[in-house]
């Protein structure tokens, strides 16, 4: 699904952009205009954009006033029942303050979110009404809108339920899944700024029409850090339907949304004029980035650029982490050495990731003693691979499993394998050779004891029994055909994005697809389907 936004062009005209995930963050200093360009992004789009201010009145009644579904939402979307969808001038102060007006509208949030719950439940009583001498086709109970709040709270506060209760809200603590019935409750006029504000947050997102484009501004205000990006991967799950557009200067919140579009305001100039950048393929600038090192997450040092799958799909599987990409495996291994090493990192755990390559068991041994680990399939493409993703992508797309994962097998190991079977071959020798020669100790040593060393490790370096081995190792592989086996040797860049074809869309797409898939409610059955093939070691 693509996404439709607009930005301002050098003159300040609007000039539209598309995306493919839910989300873009507006990142940039205070005073760089970000709240400014919000505003502007709404005014020409008013009847498509709902716009959340940074100035948030956090208070509201006990006793919930209800109203109709339609009132409560005009009164959400402009600021009253009279609705004119070209002007919010109601909702923000007749222009005055249309940029920094505190928002007083908790109310009206929990009144929309109340009402839409009523409409649910009726239209669900009325269509079994309808169909009261047939149990058999009644429909599905729905997840209301009030379901979905509690659970969005829920995945923040562990600790805590939400409940609502005749129009009211209350905070229940629970202990081991039970509700405890010896603590007090609490009513939501008495929770903490924290709560309060994801409570006016996620109903605010959840009880606004279909389709809208959410601008966020400071969607990290009273929200620790540790449950900010949580609010809102959630929320995002929840509405995929809506845009979001978040305004921050929270470069950890930016760093923590992988896979979406990042504009990097640098500078405002006065009337419609900005100086921005649209940050392309996840690449902050370096400035950005050397103050998200301080976020004081455990650190992944991984293979690749930041415009690269390894970074994309690691940053979606292991979310908990600072995923820094290094390049080349060399870099990984020297980074995760160095960094476990200093005494400045003692508060987080550092670990580093590879590809297994043609690495022997003896390698990745070694590489194990230094919080080093490999992939249990020969590079991180193959992940998109492997059987347990392929059928269910198949099923996501409508496709019979089966078929399509024979397809899948046959074209890899008959079309790709067994041709480059050869330049497997001599690649693994090569890469063996290299790891004998790299264990070759001559450092600190003189002449005479290096020369010596030198000579001993050559002399245990055995062209002809390597390639006997490693041709009799490979072709077996082939023999038994081994899909999984195969996966776990066969370096080859480029096939993962050519199966697009098997699933009937474009080559290119394939990857991304199941990247933005994971963004929302399939992230667990995917994470299910390559868990298998992720080191043990490295928790997720």
């Amino acid at each position: 699904m693509s996404y439709k936004y607009w930005l301002p062009d050098r003159e300040g005209k609007r000039q539209d952009f598309t995306t493919e995930g839910n989300a873009i963050i507006i990142v940039g200093a205070n005073g760089s205009g970000k709240s400014r360009l919000g505003a502007w992004i709404e005014q020409n789009g008013m009847e498509k954009v709902h716009r959340i201010g940074a100035q948030r009145n956090l208070n509201f009644s006990e006793n919930i006033q209800l109203k109709s579904y339609e009132d409560a939402e005009n009164c959400v979307l402009y600021g009253g029942t009279e609705v004119n969808t070209h002007n919010k001038g109601q909702r923000w102060n007749y222009g005055k303050s249309y940029i920094t007006k505190l928002i007083d509208d908790f109310d009206n949030v929990l009144a929309a979110l109340i009402a839409l719950k009523h409409n649910e439940n009726d239209k669900f009583a009325n269509e079994c009404k309808k169909l009261k001498n047939d149990r058999s086709k009644w429909p599905d109970v729905p997840e209301t809108s009030v379901d979905k709040l509690q659970k969005v709270w829920a995945s923040v506060f562990s600790q805590r339920c939400l409940v609502e209760d005749d129009s009211k809200f209350l905070a229940k603590f629970v202990n081991d899944d039970q509700i405890d019935v010896q603590k007090t409750n609490y009513s939501a006029t008495q929770m903490s700024d924290g709560e309060r504000a994801v409570l006016y947050l996620a109903a605010g997102v959840l009880c606004v029409p279909k389709d809208k484009i959410l601008i966020i501004d400071e969607p990290e205000i009273h929200l620790h850090r540790s449950i900010v990006n949580r609010l809102w991967k959630t929320l995002e799950k929840y509405r995929p339907d809506c845009l979001f557009i978040y305004i921050t200067h929270d470069l950890d919140f930016a760093a923590a949304h992988s896979n979406v579009d990042k504009i990097w305001i640098k500078a405002y100039h006065g009337g419609e004029r900005w100086d921005f950048e649209r940050l392309q393929s996840e690449e902050l600038p370096e400035q950005l980035l050397l103050e998200i090192l301080g976020s004081r997450r455990d650190v992944l040092f991984v293979e690749g650029e930041k415009n690269s799958y390894d970074y994309q799909l690691y940053s979606q599987l292991y979310t908990k982490y600072l995923i820094i990409p290094c390049g080349s495996c060399s870099q990984v291994i020297a980074r995760t050495k160095a960094f476990r090493a200093s005494k400045m990192l003692h508060d987080c755990e550092v670990y580093g990731l590879i590809d297994r390559d043609y690495r022997s068991q003896q390698e990745i041994d070694a590489y194990k003693a230094h919080h080093i680990y490999v992939l249990n399939v020969a590079e991180v493409e193959n992940l998109f691979l492997v059987e347990e993703l392929i059928r269910l992508m198949a099923e996501q797309f409508g496709e019979n499993e089966d078929v399509i994962f024979n397809r899948v097998k046959s074209f890899v190991i008959n079309e790709k394998f067994a041709n480059l079977i050869n330049k497997q071959i001599c690649q693994s020798v090569v890469a063996e050779i290299k790891y004998k020669l790299s264990c070759i100790e001559i450092d600190n040593k003189d002449e005479a004891e290096a020369k010596s060393s030198l000579d001993m490790g050559l002399s245990d370096i055995k062209y002809d029994d390597i390639k006997h081995e490693k041709q009799a190792s490979f072709e077996k592989v082939l023999q038994d055909r081994d899909y999984k086996e195969v996966l776990k040797v066969f370096n080859e860049k480029g096939i993962a994005a050519a199966i697009g074809k098997e699933l009937g869309i474009e080559k290119s797409m394939y990857q991304n697809k199941v990247i933005n898939l994971m963004k929302g409610k399939m992230y667990d059955k995917i994470v299910t389907a390559l868990k298998p093939y992720l080191p043990l070691e490295i928790p997720i």
